[in-house]
């Protein structure tokens, strides 16, 4: 029974990474101009298509820790406060360094860190349940968000597409934008990988994981930092795009059950391609005009949050 759930598992591995190689060549093949030159090929499509490959495993792997650390299905970088926290320190690195591209990659994993050591205090000193701490989340996200306002407000130029950077958009990636994050945003999904197995025993819950011999505390606030280094890391070259995060993991669960780690290889298939698939809807749905892509995916997530939050107070998950 086993091997045959293995089998059946491993094919949907194999069908998710057919989807993904389909949905890459066409984030290739479609866009505004329909003559594909090779300086639009290098400077366009295929800094966008790596954009979305690298946003998507990034944000869907970053959900995935948040849910099993925090043990709750609820959790992602947008609705607890992460993103939010990494695009305010983004913002105000802007406006203090207009010129120093280079410190935005940091002051955004610190921004990410700080909301998420936030969010770990609020569940392990008050004992909140899942939806006190999504909440708590979700206000501290406003409160973020309008401390973004006032920062560009006082310093309007200091952040280049602004609405773009606040909405979340796939477009005017570069190369040279993308270098830093990629290897950021590769390095934390490596060592994800490599400690999927302390990541599983997460799973089992603080006591069970303790008398398993982990150190709990230890590897709670490391895969936090993992998750924060990874939702900054897109955050600062796709702006404040959501909710990949949050439907991902549960669409992993659902096509890919059994171990962690096929989880999370699931998640480095299925993130991509919803990035993706998304992507293409943005600019194609209103062509010639382009829709941001975190437009659609808010559209998309927020009643898909909505149905969770109301599911979860149905089964008494509160």
């Amino acid at each position: 029974m086993e091997s045959r759930q293995r089998r059946k598992t491993e094919r949907r591995l194999w069908w998710q990474a057919g989807l993904l190689v389909m949905l890459m060549i066409l984030a290739l093949a479609i866009g505004s101009t329909s003559q594909l030159t090779l300086p639009v090929f290098l400077h366009v499509r295929l800094p966008r298509m790596l954009g979305c490959l690298l946003a998507g495993s990034g944000l869907a792997v970053a959900g995935m820790i948040l849910q099993t650390v925090l043990a709750n299905p609820l959790a992602s970088p947008n609705i607890l406060g992460i993103q939010s926290g990494a695009g305010l320190m983004t913002a105000f690195c802007a406006a203090l360094f207009p010129t120093a591209f280079g410190l935005r990659m940091p002051a955004s994993f610190l921004g990410a860190f700080l909301a998420s050591l936030f969010v770990m205090l609020l569940a392990k000193k008050v004992r909140a349940s899942r939806s006190t701490i999504v909440l708590a989340g979700l206000a501290v996200s406003q409160i973020f968000s309008a401390c973004i306002d006032l920062i560009l407000t006082l310093a309007p130029d200091s952040l280049t597409g602004y609405t773009d950077f606040r909405i979340g958009s796939l477009a005017g990636i570069t190369l040279n934008r993308l270098l830093f994050p990629a290897l950021c945003i590769v390095g934390a999904i490596v060592f994800t990988l490599l400690c999927a197995r302390q990541l599983e025993l997460m799973q089992l819950g603080q006591r069970d994981a303790q008398c398993a011999g982990l150190d709990v505390n230890r590897w709670m606030l490391g895969f936090l930092a993992l998750a924060s280094l990874l939702a900054g890391s897109v955050i600062s070259f796709t702006g404040m795009i959501g909710f990949v995060g949050l439907i991902v993991p549960h669409m992993v669960r659902r096509l890919s059950p059994g171990p962690l780690m096929k989880q999370l290889v699931s998640c480095l298939l299925l993130g991509p391609a919803f990035l993706l698939l998304a992507d293409l809807l943005a600019r194609t749905v209103a062509a010639p005009y382009e829709i941001p892509a975190g437009i659609l995916l808010t559209l998309a997530g927020g009643p898909y949050f909505l149905w969770l939050l109301l599911k979860g107070k149905g089964h008494g998950h509160d």
